[in-house]
């Protein structure tokens, strides 16, 4: 087995060497066409002041932010959104998980989105969501990690003039009704004890 060439953590704040990175694997992702809530031309002014409002999240206990970093710096992102309704504090959203183009191919998407399952569990989170493109890399990513899709929504997000169809994915307990995008769902708590068993 390869070894990876990057590491894993957890950034409690973004600082300008970070922030600089940050932008630099969210307009690589954008560049490349992938469905991440941004169009292309995406401007770094756009990136800056979207990872600006992540680090105020991620001060204020809102969120959780992932990085993976490799000799070039950082080539892979998560996050997990807890700033959630008050009858939801068991759950968070799984978003923006970002792997620069060359970082592909090597596992890391896997790698991040189990270290976010982690990091979930550390914070009592035992249900989380996210949304993915309709058959894409990503929820195909999800599918083999476990996840189950919970529904497609038409028209969700439109993709430079046309609209894309998202799934909802789920984990293996409790389904979730969701419009739009492909929902998905997964228990942390069953990702737990599939890892240990």
């Amino acid at each position: 087995m390869i070894e990876p060439n990057w590491t894993l953590r957890r950034v409690g704040s973004i600082d300008p060497v970070l922030l600089a990175q940050l932008c630099d694997v969210l307009l690589d992702c954008v560049e490349g066409g992938a469905s991440v809530g941004f169009m292309d031309p995406m401007t770094r002014e756009r990136a800056e002041a979207f990872w600006n409002r992540v680090g105020q999240g991620v001060a204020n206990g809102g969120r959780a932010l992932l990085v993976a970093e490799d000799a070039n710096g950082v080539c892979g992102t998560v996050q997990l959104v807890f700033d959630l309704p008050e009858n939801q504090p068991h759950r968070a959203d799984l978003c923006k998980m970002l792997v620069h183009r060359r970082a592909r191919r090597q596992g890391l998407g896997a790698a991040l989105v189990q270290a976010a399952e982690k990091t979930a569990l550390e914070c009592d989170k035992t249900l989380l969501v996210l949304d993915a493109v309709t058959d894409g890399d990503a929820a195909r990513l999800y599918d083999r990690l476990g996840w189950v899709s919970v529904g497609d929504i038409p028209n969700y997000a439109d993709a430079q003039g046309s609209f894309l169809q998202y799934d909802g994915v789920l984990p293996r307990t409790r389904p979730v009704i969701a419009a739009g995008h492909q929902v998905i769902q997964r228990s942390a708590a069953n990702s737990k004890r599939s890892a240990t068993s």
